[in-house]
């Protein structure tokens, strides 16, 4: 398995509770695919560098998870969805995954 990370940019206008529920759905695909839970690494509010939909500020989180790859378009494509979620990015970091 691959060692990805997904970063979520949020729109600072979710609560909390819709924030977790957008992460819930994206945990259940991840443990679908590699069967155990994804680390959250939540990066909180911040300034960002250029209005993004015409938001200056953002709450990060970011997603650290093993998978074959062939999960990461099911990933993009609910994030897609979610108008709470301004942008996203998701990176390959190795070729094998090492639990942390």
């Amino acid at each position: 398995m691959r060692h990805y990370e997904t970063l979520i940019l949020f729109s600072p206008d979710l609560n909390v509770e819709e924030r977790q529920n957008i992460l819930e759905e994206v945990s259940k695909v991840i443990r679908g695919e590699a069967g155990e839970d994804p680390l959250l690494d939540d990066w909180g509010m911040r300034q960002l560098a250029y209005p993004v939909r015409k938001y200056t500020r953002g709450h990060y989180v970011r997603v650290d998870y093993a998978s074959n790859g062939g999960i990461i378009p099911e990933i993009e494509r609910k994030l897609r969805i979610y108008e709470g979620v301004l942008k996203f990015l998701t990176v390959k970091l190795s070729d094998e995954y090492k639990a942390a």
